[in-house]
């Protein structure tokens, strides 16, 4: 067996109970990584729980709905507590939200929307930067869409928008952090097999699409300390 290139570290995974998120948090621990995996429903977060010792590797499961903002701030002093550091944020939960044309969304799914995929991510920096600054090579990845950051597709604008401002907020969090230990990067899954691709394309085959897995290798590859750049988009 190689040398497991995360042994040691500790790694966070937002949205880790289906799709990208299982596939990283499956390869994560396989390369040595203790992975804490955060998803809203417990019984499907055990069930990747399960899947990672299985396998021989180690995990913890953090319950939590990211749009409960006062949860994601005691976040950073829990894991201190505990951890005293971190190694790696992958910031990929991340809803849809519908297709519908601007003025039919509803108030309440274009805040769901924000809260998830952008504000989340802005609370998990703030208290989670102190245990990256602990690291000694902190590296953060986002998932992202820029396609849908930068064209103004019709009829997808919650999602658009969000993905457009958490592109912003990734760079910003990079420049503030270009001399430190940190590195700030978002990956560009394009087309994969996901439920959330299924909501969005529900004609079309699945088995076209590159798998979760394959996006996985290329977070693996950001989340590594020999990685330096920041601030960059990388496509898979």
């Amino acid at each position: 067996m190689s040398e497991q290139r995360l042994k040691g570290r500790i790694a966070l995974i937002t949205g880790a109970s289906r799709g990208i998120g299982r596939a990283a948090a499956r390869l994560f621990a396989r390369e040595g990584a203790h992975v804490l995996l955060l998803a809203r429903q417990q019984k499907t977060l055990e069930t990747v729980d399960d899947e990672i010792k299985a396998e021989g590797g180690v995990a913890s499961i953090i319950p939590l709905d990211l749009e409960d903002g006062q949860t994601i701030d005691a976040l950073g002093p829990a894991l201190y507590e505990r951890f005293g550091r971190l190694d790696i944020l992958v910031g990929n939960a991340g809803v849809l939200g519908g297709l519908r044309p601007l003025t039919h969304i509803p108030s309440e799914i274009w805040d769901r929307v924000l809260a998830v995929n952008l504000t989340a991510n802005w609370r998990l920096i703030r208290t989670l930067d102190p245990l990256l600054q602990r690291s000694d090579a902190g590296r953060v990845v986002f998932v992202t869409s820029p396609r849908a950051a930068s064209l103004g597709r019709a009829y997808w604008a919650p999602y658009s928008v969000s993905k457009a401002a958490l592109e912003t907020l990734a760079k910003t969090y990079a420049n503030e952090t270009a001399d430190s230990p940190i590195c700030v990067n978002l990956v560009d899954p394009g087309a994969t097999a996901t439920a959330m691709r299924a909501e969005a394309f529900p004609g079309e085959d699945q088995d076209t699409l590159k798998t979760p897995e394959a996006v996985a290798e290329v977070i693996l590859r950001l989340a590594l300390p020999d990685f330096t750049e920041t601030g960059e988009i990388v496509a898979v």
